[in-house]
C-alpha cells in the first residue's frame, strides 16, 4: 500500500487512474545512466538529414530496444537502413532483412559471425549526427530545462519543424 503524496489522482472519463510515484518518474521519459539523469532522443532521419520520427526513452534504455519500433510503419523495400554498431543485434538485422531492406551496420568487434558492411555508403551516417547537432543548437533541448516530458517533446518537435523550414 502507498502513501497518499506517492499517489496522483486523475481523472479519465468516469474511471480514476491512480498512478505511484515511480510510474510518474517513467513517464517523464528522464532515466539515470552513468552521466546522471538524462532523456535520450531516438530519431530516423531521411536522405536529406530531415527527422522523421522521433521516440523518447529515459537514458538507460538501450539504443537496440528501441530500433525495431523506430523502424516500423516504414516501408523498408529497397532502401538502406544505415546505423552504428550499437544496432548490430541479430533481432534489428533480421527485422530490416525480413522487410526488404539493406543493412549497412558494421559488425562489433567482438561478434561471432561478422557480416558485411558497406563503409563507402556507411559514410552518410553523418546526417543522423548532423540533426542532432543542429538539435543541440537549440539550448532548452541541450540542457532539458522542462520538468515535463510533455513539455520537452513538444519543444523537441518544434526544433524538428524548425529544421526542416532551414
Amino acid at each position: 500500500m502507498q502513501s497518499a503524496s506517492a499517489r496522483r489522482r486523475c481523472k479519465k472519463g468516469d474511471s480514476e487512474l491512480e498512478l505511484s510515484a515511480e510510474e510518474m518518474r517513467k513517464k517523464q521519459d528522464i532515466g539515470v545512466s552513468r552521466g546522471g539523469k538524462n532523456t535520450k532522443i531516438h530519431a530516423a532521419v531521411d536522405g536529406l538529414g530531415n527527422p522523421v520520427r522521433l521516440l523518447f526513452t529515459g537514458g538507460e534504455v538501450s539504443d537496440c530496444k528501441i530500433a525495431v519500433p523506430l523502424l516500423k510503419g516504414f516501408e523498408l523495400a529497397g532502401t538502406a537502413v544505415l546505423g552504428d554498431k550499437a544496432y548490430g543485434t541479430v533481432e534489428i538485422l533480421t527485422y530490416i532483412r525480413s522487410n526488404g531492406g539493406t543493412v549497412v551496420i558494421p559488425p562489433k568487434s567482438n561478434t561471432v559471425d561478422p557480416w558485411e558492411c558497406d563503409f563507402y555508403h556507411y559514410k552518410e551516417r553523418h546526417l543522423v549526427e548532423c540533426f542532432f547537432n543542429k538539435l543541440k543548437h537549440f539550448r532548452r533541448i541541450a540542457t532539458r530545462y522542462d520538468k515535463l516530458s510533455s513539455m520537452f517533446q513538444a519543444f523537441v518537435f518544434l526544433a524538428s519543424i524548425m529544421i526542416w523550414l532551414k
